[in-house]
């Protein structure tokens, strides 16, 4: 059984001058007693989607994947200041979160949403 959740409102805001550097990060809950695997693939409006990122997360365990961290995702370099979309599928249940530091203005932004979780 995969679950699939959705964040259609994915953004790696500029880096900035940091620390803190301008990130974001999908956050991943295992609670099972065995290794979650991943799927990420993200779309783009004007380009092509990357699929098939592999990702594991360890039984009973959490992991924060962040998105300008391309050894983390296989190798996959997510563009900078890019509108995209996120669809994530989990062999076992798990529970998505989406978190984004924008460090544009000297008030940082810092805002978080759970994932929503669909049959798509």
């Amino acid at each position: 059984m995969n679950e699939t959740w959705l964040i259609p409102d994915a953004y790696l805001p500029a880096a900035g001058d940091g620390p803190p550097h301008g990130h974001e990060a999908v956050c991943v809950l295992n609670t099972e007693n065995r290794e979650a695997h991943l799927t990420l693939d993200l779309y783009f409006e004007d380009r092509p989607p990357v699929l098939g990122i592999a990702v594991t997360v360890g039984p009973e365990r959490s992991r924060h994947l962040r998105m300008d961290d391309a050894e983390a995702l296989g190798g996959t370099q997510v563009p900078r200041e890019t509108a995209y979309a996120i669809r994530l599928t989990a062999d076992v249940p798990v529970a998505v979160q989406y978190s984004r530091l924008d460090v544009a203005q000297p008030n940082y932004s810092l805002m978080t949403t759970m994932a929503l979780p669909t049959d798509a």
